[in-house]
């Protein structure tokens, strides 16, 4: 049992949503649908009802988490040879309907319910239907990219916005509506379903629509810092997070985060860990050999130099939340549109966007990563949870990101674990990240002029320090994303605390006080 149970999330409408689910019975799965149902309406810049999850449930007294992989596959008609006929060397980014697949998220609420959920789906679902129906203030942040999307058909109701201006969803209410009364088919196998097969124009069929895109499967972990470390197995790039961390665990790590050195290790760490990403990360991969090479890894790394790895060398639309419930479920919930509202490509009976999850497909003949009919790509989102010697909760962990989520998730687990720091502090540290190219997703795929950037208020010791050793580095441009981390941990006596990352604006922390 824990003293309270906590939500952390981007908004105060979805973490109190969430907290009210708690304090009215419901478990922490169910609080994370309806928080996340809630999410899709109100930050559809970030995720939405065409977006994927990933999520890991702790369940107390389990020795290991449920693993759920609910992202989407690439259509029936997905056909590289027709891309590449066209010079596309990669994955279209924006407004092809091409880069989008079947989405998971529904799917994946579905998921999540039918194992954990206690409370009817229909009950769960109606915050969310009532905002959209009804309307919420918007914030800054969704007013703000709401400017990208003048013009784009389907759109409308997310275009011209001000901030705290009432903004309806009267379309995509009618959807989760239909979800909420016929189960996954009622969105898959309808309005939306129907429109997705209008628009991909023999891109999905409706036997696309009808296969469930939710899958359990086992998650991965690591020992580091003597606790274990659990994250999502591929197509997830979640082993990048727990080698990296492996890997500084075999180092004289400092536990002062200020330390140049600190930053320097974790640094060396991540680009050890990822720097293969290209070849090894794809659907179905085994990255065991990896896991079992952070010795190897941490070894080719030196205190006082950059080290060299091999190059393969030829900000972004998602959001995480950290649920915990009185008796210590905890959920590490983490669900996306990949970049900023997706492909742009909207289907207009519904409202709903359509993510771009597709750029992560290779369009390079025969690579394990290829875009293709059925496939799931590489993608870049990683829940996390941390567990203690004897099974019990520690930390449940995560954050939004693009290819720098590893990274961010990095340096919040080791100021927690190794330095002691709070979870409030941790959040609202400065961040370095490897550079991630234009997109966000494309730190291993290029050569740049930059190797880490470092957020504004970083200390002074870390630019130098990385310079001296060999790094080209850079402060961030102003308003580059450094993710929107939320963490919740459970002390030994019981005890939790929740922080919402500030980098969000409107991130909140919401409790739902232990009765029991």
């Amino acid at each position: 049992m824990v003293d309270q149970g906590v939500v952390c999330s981007v908004d105060p409408h979805v973490s109190r949503i969430g907290a009210d689910v708690l304090a009215n019975g419901g478990n922490a799965v169910d609080a994370a649908i309806a928080a996340g149902a809630a999410l899709t309406i109100v930050a559809p810049h970030l995720c939405g009802l065409g977006g994927d999850l990933f999520a890991l449930v702790h369940v107390p007294g389990e020795d290991t988490p449920a693993y759920l992989n609910a992202s989407g596959r690439a259509g029936s008609g997905a056909d590289p040879e027709a891309l590449r006929a066209e010079g596309h060397r990669a994955m279209p980014f924006r407004n092809d309907i091409r880069s989008a697949t079947v989405p998971g998220c529904v799917d994946g609420w579905f998921a999540l319910h039918e194992r954990f959920g206690t409370r009817p789906m229909a009950e769960l679902l109606a915050p969310a239907i009532e905002l959209a129906s009804q309307g919420w203030p918007a914030t800054a942040m969704l007013a703000k990219a709401g400017t990208l999307l003048d013009g784009v058909e389907g759109a409308e109701d997310l275009v011209g916005l001000e901030a705290g201006a009432t903004v309806k969803r009267e379309r995509t209410a009618a959807a989760l509506r239909a979800a909420a009364e016929g189960g996954r088919d009622g969105l898959y196998l309808g309005d939306f379903g129907q429109g997705l097969v209008e628009l991909g124009q023999g891109l999905f069929t409706e036997a696309d629509l009808a296969a469930v895109q939710a899958q359990w499967e086992e998650p991965l972990s690591v020992e580091a810092f003597g606790h274990r470390i659990w994250s999502a197995a591929p197509n997830s790039q979640g082993y990048l997070l727990l080698l990296a961390l492996a890997i500084a665990d075999r180092l004289d790590l400092p536990s002062d985060p200020g330390d140049p050195l600190w930053a320097h290790y974790l640094v060396e760490a991540s680009r050890q860990a990822g720097y293969d990403r290209p070849e090894r990360l794809f659907d179905g991969a085994d990255v065991a050999d990896l896991l079992a090479a952070a010795g190897e890894r941490a070894a080719r790394i030196r205190p006082d130099a950059k080290s060299e790895v091999p190059v393969r060398q030829a900000a972004g639309g998602t959001t995480y939340m950290a649920v915990l419930d009185g008796n210590g479920m905890g959920v590490s919930y983490i669900q996306s549109n990949a970049a900023g509202f997706g492909t742009w490509v909207f289907e207009p009976r519904t409202g709903i966007g359509l993510q771009n999850r597709g750029v992560g497909f290779s369009l390079e003949p025969g690579h394990p990563a290829e875009y293709g009919p059925g496939r799931r790509p590489p993608h870049t989102l990683l829940p996390a949870l941390v567990t203690r010697a004897d099974g019990s909760l520690r930390l449940v962990a995560g954050s939004m990101g693009g290819d720098s989520q590893p990274q961010i998730v990095s340096q919040l687990i080791a100021r927690v674990l190794h330095g002691g720091e709070s979870v409030g502090a941790a959040v609202g540290a400065p961040r370095w990240r490897l550079f991630p190219g234009e997109t966000g997703f494309g730190t291993w795929d290029g050569a740049y002029a930059t190797d880490v950037e470092l957020e504004d208020g970083s200390p002074e010791r870390w630019g130098a320090g990385l310079r001296e050793r060999g790094f080209a580095v850079e402060p961030a441009a102003a308003g580059s994303g450094f993710g929107h981390a939320h963490l919740i941990e459970v002390d030994g006596d019981g005890h939790a605390e929740g922080a919402a990352d500030p980098r969000a604006e409107t991130g909140a922390v919401a409790v739902a006080p232990n009765a029991a």
